[in-house]
């Protein structure tokens, strides 16, 4: 039972790192055939360099701002990673939570959807005012980026369980707690990580757009700060690793889960 068990995890991580390599290696791809696109388009139509450069001069900006990728990338990579580490801690408790106390779910769920009809940029500003300029406002930005799929994807797999199951727990008299923690948790799993990995994405939006309204470093203030120069090349350099990142760190959700349903792979 134990090799086997072992032999399933060993599966699972090398079919993660199969799947995150082959995540970036379809972004480089893609970008490749962009990059081509974007060259042949800047050569056709010959556009000011204020309104399209060309792919070298973004390659020349990244070389000539070196802090774009030291300061401000490190940055808001920072404020992306904490945000999706709240986000998914905080989501992931409510989703529990909304499963013990379904009551709960009835009353809370209709709040969250409500809360994602409300504009980020209109909360930004408030959340700049409260928590000021520094790191954390970007970081409650991203949270809230991400609370709700990871929420919302936890707590529909936990209501999805198999009904069967729950009727053999019933008959051998489980109680709540061990109905959540030995059915529904590892029967939700899936639901979980395919939640992580939409906010691994939505992440660094929601650090970037706290960037916008307010910051002192971070690639959202390179972007503000370079589009008041004109420096358009130097904002699609800080656009290009905002692309990276999320790319990067949606490949590395899919690593750091891939131990987490060895039994049941397909459904990661």
């Amino acid at each position: 039972m134990a090799d086997a068990l072992t032999q399933a995890e060993g599966s699972a991580r090398q079919n993660a790192a199969l799947r995150a390599g082959g995540l970036v290696l379809r972004a480089l791809v893609v970008g490749v055939v962009l990059v081509v696109l974007w060259q042949g388009a800047v050569t056709v139509f010959a556009p000011p360099p204020y309104m399209l450069p060309g792919p070298g001069a973004v390659f020349l900006a990244l070389v000539d701002h070196p802090d774009l990728w030291r300061v401000d990338a490190l940055t808001t990579l920072t404020e992306t990673v904490v945000g999706l580490v709240a986000g998914t801690v905080l989501g992931a408790l409510l989703a529990l939570v909304m499963s013990f106390l379904p009551i709960s779910r009835r009353l809370l769920l209709p709040v969250l959807v409500v809360s994602q009809a409300i504009p980020v940029f209109a909360i930004a500003p408030l959340l700049a005012l409260w928590f000021g300029f520094g790191i954390a406002s970007k970081v409650v930005m991203a949270t809230i980026a991400i609370f709700f799929p990871v929420t919302s994807a936890f707590a529909d797999g936990l209501a999805r369980t198999d009904p069967n199951l729950l009727d053999l727990a019933t008959l051998y008299h489980a109680r709540r707690r061990q109905v959540v923690i030995l059915l529904r948790i590892p029967n939700a799993l899936p639901d979980l990580i395919t939640g992580i990995r939409l906010a691994a994405v939505y992440a660094p939006v929601g650090a970037l757009i706290g960037e916008w309204v307010g910051s002192s470093s971070g690639l959202g203030y390179a972007m503000i700060f370079a589009n008041s120069r004109s420096e358009t090349a130097t904002m699609f350099a800080a656009l290009f690793l905002v692309v990276a990142m999320a790319v990067l760190l949606r490949a590395a959700v899919d690593l750091a889960t891939a131990n987490l349903t060895p039994w049941r792979p397909e459904g990661r």
